[in-house]
């Protein structure tokens, strides 16, 4: 008899992906894939509000693009720090004591939480490098890479030995630091999806200077001109606004080539015997030094939002009218439909929403059945709404 007095519940928590310079993997998503904030608490009586549930903050490589599962770009993380709501948390409910109006003295309702949808979303890593390694399969880029830096790649003679991009820092004397990125070998066709060539070539996009590894002595005879035409090629097909990026030319395995004469501008080199590579690393640290100063490849986070849906109507495969948009899904799921009070504070914000509006222009006559989630009801006419008991799901 002491009236209204229940609290509302509180919100769930969001769910936060968060680009960071400590992780530089995606593997901790292999075999567990799922990230899930807590729920909000439940309200109580004597009008006492339910905690809201804890934020869920994953950490992410830096370059982490974020796609969904029809490969529409959502956001792209690109610096530390760089953050996007990946799913975010269910509203709690209101307490029956909200709903206390000079209409409504003794409310017997209360709302329901919000269960948001699971979702799906695929992460692709993209390198972010000074120098990327442009050439062939087999024509030394490994070897030079475990010569320049600490990193060691695996090395083999025979084509595709790295199926993975490789990371080495290269330390300059005079304190000048530049990331160098081998990149699995490019073929022609790479452009097309050929030998992997999509999963290579994206590993291209952010490095600031592209070093083009040039075989002086290829097996099958190809001369490094027709390399370099091929590889230029290659990367005009993908994007074409790699060709203006900053490019460095080097003859590889000059060792295995003693005859081989460069032209002006081109580096010969040894990565084996290591002639040639003090004087290739000079010219990439002036180069990596004037891009960095010129145009920052990073231009920034970026986020692509969703346009926000409003009200929808669409007609589904059964020919019911579907009503899509997340207040109209709130004011049905929220509401215990079978008590009669939270089914007219439920039409009541349909109403306000202009469903029954859209469903009129939709063409909806009376008897039509509509869906709005999980539930269903029959329409009729003069603006109105019914559920019918026998139809809820």
């Amino acid at each position: 008899m002491g009236g209204p007095d229940g609290g509302d519940g509180g919100r769930g928590g969001d769910v936060w992906l968060v680009a960071s310079h400590n992780v530089s993997s995606l593997l901790a998503f292999r075999d567990h894939p799922h990230r899930t904030a807590t729920s909000g608490v439940h309200g109580q009586g004597a009008k006492k509000h339910g905690a809201a549930g804890g934020d869920l903050e994953v950490a992410v490589p830096e370059g982490t693009v974020v796609k969904d599962r029809d490969g529409l770009v959502l956001a792209d993380l690109i610096s530390h720090g760089d953050r996007w709501l990946a799913s975010e948390g269910g509203h709690g409910g209101r307490g029956n004591a909200k709903f206390l109006s000079n209409r409504r003295r003794a409310p017997g309702f209360a709302e329901q939480g919000e269960f948001v949808e699971e979702r799906w979303l695929t992460l692709e890593l993209k390198l972010m490098a000074d120098v990327a390694l442009v050439g062939f399969p087999n024509v030394g880029k490994s070897t030079l890479i475990s010569r320049v830096s600490a990193a060691r790649p695996k090395i083999a003679d025979y084509p595709f030995t790295t199926l993975e991009p490789q990371l080495g820092v290269v330390r300059m004397s005079d304190g000048v630091e530049i990331i160098v990125a081998d990149i699995p070998g490019i073929i022609e066709g790479a452009a097309e999806g050929r030998g992997l060539g999509h999963q290579f070539l994206r590993h291209i996009e952010r490095a600031r200077v592209l070093l083009m590894v040039l075989d002086a002595a290829m097996v099958d005879g190809t001369t490094p001109d027709e390399q370099e035409r091929i590889l230029l090629v290659e990367l005009e097909h993908y994007r074409p606004e790699l060709l203006a990026r900053r490019r460095v030319r080097m003859w590889s395995r000059a060792d295995l080539a003693p005859d081989a004469i460069a032209p002006e501008g081109v580096h010969l080199v040894s990565a084996v015997t290591g002639a040639g590579v003090p004087r290739l690393l000079g010219e990439l640290a002036s180069e990596v030094t004037a891009a960095r100063a010129d145009a920052p490849i990073s231009d920034g986070y970026r986020v692509y939002r969703p346009v926000p849906e409003g009200i929808r109507v669409a007609r589904g495969m059964d020919g019911a009218f579907e009503v899509h948009g997340r207040d109209a899904m709130r004011a049905v799921s929220f509401n215990d439909l079978t008590n009669p009070e939270a089914l007219d504070e439920a039409h009541r914000r349909l109403s306000d929403l202009g469903v029954d509006r859209a469903l009129a222009r939709a063409g909806a006559r009376n008897g039509d059945i509509v869906r709005i989630g999980g539930l269903t009801f029959s329409y009729e006419g003069g603006d109105d709404l019914r559920v019918d008991p026998e139809r809820q799901r």
